[in-house]
């Protein structure tokens, strides 16, 4: 019997174009128009300063485009059809935002960017011709899933949100679990710093962060196993121990192990499972409150000058796009999770 239809790859397609997007025009600040013909950089020389590195990484950020696009389509088109169309899509959405980046001073385009995007696109189209079918149609991943969450439009839309999630854990410089953080927008002043207030706000966030997030898991779970949001939890952990070891320094992989994140991990974990006996309308408004509560403390907490001196040797470079990218993600994550946690359920705690 034919599995049934999951979209879940096509929202991680659009959701992964949309990430593409604003890394390619990161920081979308001070537009203008130079009067510059818009696809002179397609004949452009050879660029004086590209690295190996610059090379690969824009092969690389195109390739789960590609690879995401195949089973997103497949089902549709059939498989051939849907490959074509992922080379062509990521080739162009590659021209379509090296050509915006005319209007942005701080972005070059680059003719050279494009043929790697391109070429990344493809290399993921004939990636996912061979193993996107594991996603859709009964390939192992998509009985994973099946097995282990809910159906449903809205149970996709949850799994696209804990893998945002777990992509905001890789900015090291964002409090532990903390999203929703939007004083640089808001311009909302800091308060003042005391090292008793700044552990007992790091201790909030991180409670409220792992509760939230824990029970957002937990919604999905058809077979609700206990260990399942831990195992998340401790992904989120690894993930950000990774990016500090990898995009600061390898002495300060654990600078995030504090005394306040500590405590707020040990009494998030306690009270997310005290929350599992809950019915599931009180879990959903309890993660609401959880996610209110954490951003209301983000956009609180005091400049830690300890955490900025563990952060001085923390050289952007290559990746400021990419730190700009989670940045933006942890910044949202909340108000993409409330609607979620508002969606109404069906019959059996189904997603409707």
């Amino acid at each position: 019997m034919k599995s049934p239809h999951s979209p879940l790859a096509l929202y991680l397609a659009v959701a992964y174009a949309l990430l593409v997007a604003y890394a390619s025009l990161h920081p979308l600040s001070g537009w203008r128009d130079t009067g510059a013909p818009l696809l002179d950089f397609l004949s452009a020389p050879w660029p004086r300063y590209h690295t190996g590195f610059d090379l690969a990484a824009n092969i690389l950020a195109y390739v789960p485009l590609g690879f995401l696009i195949v089973p997103a389509l497949q089902g549709r088109l059939g498989i051939a059809a849907a490959a074509l169309l992922a080379a062509l899509a990521g080739g162009g959405l590659s021209l379509a935002l090296e050509t915006l980046q005319n209007f942005l001073p701080s972005r070059v385009p680059s003719n050279i960017d494009l043929a790697c995007n391109a070429i990344g696109a493809m290399i993921g189209a004939a990636a996912g011709m061979n193993w996107g079918r594991e996603l859709v149609d009964g390939g192992r991943l998509h009985r994973l899933r099946s097995r282990l969450a809910y159906r449903g439009h809205a149970a996709d839309f949850g799994l696209v949100l804990l893998g945002l999630w777990l992509l905001a854990q890789l900015n090291p410089e964002l409090l532990l679990f903390g999203t929703g953080d939007l004083r640089a927008l808001l311009e909302l002043p800091p308060l003042p710093y005391s090292a008793r207030r700044f552990a007992v706000i790091e201790a909030g966030v991180a409670a409220a962060g792992t509760l939230a997030a824990g029970l957002v898991c937990w919604s999905l779970l058809r077979e609700h196993t206990r260990w399942l949001p831990m195992v998340l939890l401790a992904a989120a952990l690894a993930v950000k121990a990774f990016a500090s070891m990898l995009l600061v320094s390898a002495a300060q992989f654990a600078h995030w192990i504090t005394p306040g994140n500590m405590a707020g991990l040990a009494m998030g974990a306690g009270a997310l499972l005290a929350a599992t006996y809950l019915p599931p309308l009180g879990q959903r408004m309890l993660a609401a409150l959880a996610l209110l509560f954490a951003t209301a403390l983000v956009n609180l907490a005091p400049e830690n000058p300890y955490l900025t001196a563990s952060l001085a040797v923390w050289q952007q470079g290559h990746f400021l796009n990419f730190n700009g990218l989670t940045k933006l993600v942890s910044s949202l994550w909340p108000f993409a999770a409330l609607p979620y946690l508002m969606i109404p359920r069906g019959r059996h705690g189904e997603n409707a």
